[in-house]
């Protein structure tokens, strides 16, 4: 019974894909299309390549988690889905087409490839960042995930129409050679996070940490590949605002307060390596919560522990605990942290308001807050489908306030 659901559920996103499709008329062979898939940097490159690509006087549209982008028309993606389905994406293309589009850029995950939203797109440029464990629960392990991103590629390489696809990937993940067996024929371009140090461009703090080099660095090279001159990839990386939530400062003196979506023990890490490397003999105040309650339980000890390799002070809190008892969530981080003999002082604080203002009412001269999980998004999800409005920015800089 359970697999004769499985295909009717199978079966009817990929039909709700056709239908689409049919219904905007394939508005992807009028336009260029990138999608770039990975577990983390997608939403930074994203952005970073639109910026670049309007340096040099292409007009282009994105999806993203973060935003949605249709030429000079910019807006909060509000869906909850980074990759949307339900007709979205054909219509998001189907609008770049009417408003004169050059590219259209798409962040492609696992979830929806697995409901056929990637599927009646003729992709110009498929791209893989890099891949580490994640929705594992949703996929039912590691490998299901990792397939799930394959299938992204091998569908750019067997369904291109007229087009001329080229594949671009992270040489150094140690999976880009499974990406790469389903692209044999076509024009592939690696990157490793080098490219961004021999372009000659001066990173501005919006890119600071070692990660975002890999996401840089893919941005040129796939820049590259639709023609804009290196002069111009510079001065687009130099002039990048940044994205919202991403390793964001939104307060700089007395102390440094930055909010960033971190969701995963290896964007967690990078975090708190880079701003450990700023402190100098200052405090780093963490304020640290889990993913979505009901799963990736695996995490939360994972996190505790990075946390306590870092941070000098560490404040569990609320995230989004859906249906779950958000202390039982909180008392699993707090797990991986009580495996560190010389952990760091602990508190814990299930109001997430009460806890980022006890980081601020913590915080001296010099020190560093760091709130993660949230980035800019504008709702904590709690029991029973209710949604809290939020934003881990205003409530740092409401408690300067106070």
């Amino acid at each position: 019974m359970k697999k004769i659901i499985n295909l009717a559920y199978s079966a009817y996103h990929w039909l709700l894909s056709l239908v689409s499709a049919l219904w905007y008329r394939f508005p992807s062979r009028k336009i260029i299309v990138v999608g770039i898939t990975g577990t983390k940097g997608k939403t930074t490159t994203v952005a970073l390549l639109s910026h670049i690509l309007e340096k040099s006087g292409k007009k282009t549209a994105f999806v993203s988690s973060n935003a949605i982008k249709i030429g000079d028309n910019l807006t909060k993606n509000r869906l909850g889905n980074s990759m949307p389905g339900r007709f979205f994406l054909q219509e998001f293309l189907y609008g770049a087409v009417r408003a004169g589009c050059d590219v259209a850029i798409i962040e492609v995950t696992s979830q929806g490839v697995i409901q056929h939203r990637h599927k009646f797109i003729l992709w110009d440029r498929a791209v893989f960042l890099n891949i580490h464990p994640e929705h594992i629960e949703a996929h039912g392990s590691f490998e299901n995930y990792l397939k799930a991103k394959i299938l992204f590629f091998d569908y750019a390489a067997k369904h291109h129409d007229l087009k001329q696809p080229q594949f671009i990937v992270n040489g150094k993940d140690p999976q880009s050679e499974r990406f790469l067996k389903m692209t044999p024929g076509f024009i592939v371009r690696h990157f490793t996070d080098n490219e961004a140090v021999i372009s000659g461009a001066n990173i501005p703090e919006t890119l600071s940490g070692e990660f975002n080099r890999f996401n840089i660095s893919a941005a040129i090279v796939i820049a590259r590949t639709l023609g804009v001159a290196d002069s111009i990839i510079n001065k687009g990386i130099e002039t990048f605002g940044g994205v919202e939530g991403r390793m964001e400062v939104v307060v700089k003196s007395p102390f440094i307060g930055v909010v960033d979506y971190a969701h995963t023990p290896e964007s967690l890490e990078a975090v708190y390596k880079y701003w450990k490397s700023k402190k100098n003999r200052h405090k780093l105040i963490c304020v640290l919560g889990s993913a979505g309650g009901g799963r990736d339980k695996w995490k939360r000890p994972e996190f505790g522990k990075i946390a306590a390799k870092y941070c000098s002070d560490i404040i569990l809190t609320d995230e989004d605990p859906y249906d779950e008892n958000p202390m039982e969530i909180i008392n699993q981080i707090e797990s991986g942290i009580l495996e560190n003999e010389h952990r760091p002082p602990l508190v814990k604080i299930i109001d997430r308001k009460e806890a980022i203002e006890t980081a601020v009412l913590m915080a001296k001269k010099g020190d560093i807050i760091v709130c993660t999980g949230k980035g800019s998004e504008e709702f904590i999800h709690v029991a029973r489908g209710k949604k809290i409005f939020w934003s881990d920015k205003k409530t740092i800089l409401d408690a300067i306030k106070k």
